[in-house]
């Protein structure tokens, strides 16, 4: 059987945003994890519309939904902007539907209450888009695991909750791809 395929979501589309070294963080504890073949996936390499906008036939999205589809979970790393998600993240979850179905994803979060309110906005968002998201979620502080709000120095505790998330992503995955 094949190893189960975990996207590790960039949340964020922003000039100067710090999603790809926590993106890149996650990935290497997921590598040393192993149980699964995992991958960046950054929405802002996708030039998406906004949902409604253009004719829906642009190459981003046709990309998009081929990626979404290859997947079996996801690890979302979820900013939080004014107590929610990224705009970018929401429409990029509103641009796919049956992609998304039957799959398990987990959450790491920042901000300065480690992203939990947008943590919570985006568990509601992926239980209507039917996917399970898991109980561990890791949760960053802005003031705490960021030197100046920029640099990325998280503390070593994180790396248990990282791996835990882990292995309820995968456990989920395979159970679910069952669905599929």
């Amino acid at each position: 059987m094949a190893n189960l395929k975990i996207g590790i979501v960039l949340g964020s589309t922003r000039q100067g945003r710090v999603s790809p070294q926590v993106g890149q963080w996650v990935k290497g504890i997921a590598d040393k994890h192993g149980s699964a073949d995992y991958e960046i996936v950054d929405i802002a390499e996708y030039n998406l519309p906004f949902l409604g906008v253009g004719t829906g036939q642009e190459p981003g999205l046709k990309a998009w939904s081929e990626k979404l589809s290859s997947l079996d979970g996801f690890v979302f790393i979820a900013q939080e902007y004014n107590h929610s998600i990224t705009g970018a993240l929401k429409n990029a979850l509103d641009l796919a539907r049956d992609e998304w179905n039957n799959k398990a994803a987990g959450i790491v979060s920042y901000g300065s209450v480690g992203g939990a309110r947008a943590t919570e906005h985006l568990r509601g968002i992926l239980g209507e888009l039917q996917v399970a998201d898991v109980r561990v979620h890791p949760a960053l502080s802005l003031f705490t695991d960021f030197e100046n709000g920029t640099v990325f120095k998280p503390a070593e505790l994180h790396v248990n909750n990282v791996n835990a998330m882990l292995d309820q992503v995968v456990a989920w995955s395979g159970a679910l791809k069952t669905l599929r």
